[in-house]
């Protein structure tokens, strides 16, 4: 099982040591623009391999497309990240170009490999990947949703007092800090339905938190956060890979689901070897209906401005 993930800065490097620590790939290519960097971060990486245990090897390479030849699964986690203050909408001018010209060469040299996307805006970076290649719908992944349901399952445990593992609940539609639906409906603790703890106003909160999770950390770290979202997309890759059959919610091109067409949006999906291998359709309150009628349009009017700036 072959992995390539491009981009190492710190997203990247976090879903290639990530994904080497699980110990289920074989190889994990790191490619990167900037001469040397991707290289130095697969040595670090390596130097780790006999203290954690993996056996997985990690190669950087300086922008050759041909070492990440014959991959299973590729993650695009290049662009620039979100700066304090910066919505993940504006930075579309200058990641579409990058997101178009990767996907591309990734496919030119593994043309039946697996994209996971998690440039943002992502929703919008998954679409342009369905525009700009031929890849079937199943292999076009967008990360988004499971690192949002990882961090509303943080927020519902701070609120119940509860350990995490106790915890279950997802959050669909966009991802961005007015697209995403935390799903209070169907969020549990060990089978119970939270709202059986928790009052209709702290669920609310809980919501509310949820949905500023990125900009709260990028108000704090200065960046984006790195950890998280590297632990999401290894998540998504190990499904892959193993043929897991796990249920991620991810931004998926809709036809016809959740009353949707034509958009990339988080709804939940059966990952398994062959990528999206089934769109799981979940009833929804008529206030997640609402709220995920208002993510589509915000997510379609960012769509819609990739033919002036793709």
């Amino acid at each position: 099982m072959k992995v390539t993930v491009v981009g190492a800065g710190a997203v990247g490097a976090s879903c290639a040591e990530y994904i080497a620590i699980k110990n289920f790939a074989s190889e994990v290519v790191l490619l990167d623009i900037k001469e040397g960097y991707a290289e130095g971060k697969a040595m670090d990486l390596m130097q780790t391999a006999s203290l954690n245990g993996f056996d997985t090897k990690i190669t950087g390479v300086t922008n050759d497309y041909s070492k990440t030849a014959n991959s299973d699964i590729c993650v695009i986690t290049s662009g620039i990240p979100r700066k304090p203050g910066m919505t993940r909408e504006e930075l579309i001018g200058i990641n579409a170009g990058i997101v178009k010209s990767v996907s591309s060469s990734l496919i030119e040299h593994s043309p039946n490999t697996i994209i996971i996307v998690v440039s943002n805006p992502m929703d919008t970076m998954t679409y342009l990947v369905h525009q700009s290649t031929n890849l079937p719908k199943n292999r076009i992944i967008g990360m988004g949703g499971a690192l949002d349901s990882a961090r509303f399952k943080y927020r519902l445990a701070e609120a119940l007092e509860a350990p995490i593992s106790d915890v279950d609940g997802m959050v669909i539609g966009g991802h961005s800090d007015t697209g995403m639906v935390p799903l209070t409906s169907h969020a549990t603790r060990n089978s119970i339905k939270v709202s059986e703890f928790l009052s209709e106003e702290r669920l609310a909160q809980v919501a509310a938190d949820t949905k500023v999770g990125g900009a709260t950390l990028t108000k704090l770290l200065g960046t984006s956060a790195w950890y998280a979202p590297g632990a999401a997309v290894s998540g998504l890759v190990q499904a892959i890979a193993c043929d897991q059959k796990k249920i991620y919610p991810c931004s998926t091109l809709l036809e016809g689901e959740y009353g949707l067409n034509d958009i990339c949006i988080g709804v939940p999906v059966v990952l398994g070897r062959n990528g999206i291998e089934k769109i799981v359709d979940i009833p929804l309150s008529d206030a997640e209906k609402e709220h995920m009628k208002a993510s589509a349009e915000g997510v379609r009017k960012t769509n819609g401005l990739l033919n002036v700036e793709a």
